[in-house]
């Protein structure tokens, strides 16, 4: 999958469709660690931890800054990321946990 070597929107389309599939693949794999995380925390206030929060991003920052990647774009997908993970993860730890 060599973005410089397309032609064609139709290429480009179709690379991008096949990253989408990749990432979401990524994202269960990611979310299913969010459920053992929610099996093996002691208790719900275990669940939210804003200094790991905090150290994911920077994590996520720089590895795209060091691909050359958007790192401020990065920051704030992973934002979104890190916060629907905990939401998933304390839904997870209520369900398993009633």
């Amino acid at each position: 999958m060599n973005s410089e070597s397309y032609s064609s929107m139709a290429e480009v389309r179709a690379g991008v469709d096949e990253i989408d599939r990749r990432l979401v693949a990524l994202l269960d794999l990611r979310f299913a660690h969010m459920r053992a995380a929610a099996r093996i925390k002691p208790d719900r206030g275990a669940v939210r931890d804003e200094a790991r929060k905090a150290q994911v991003i920077a994590n996520a920052r720089a590895e795209a800054e060091r691909l050359g990647a958007p790192g401020d774009a990065i920051a704030a997908l992973w934002d979104q990321l890190v916060e629907a993970s905990i939401a998933y993860e304390m839904a997870e730890f209520d369900r398993t946990r009633g």
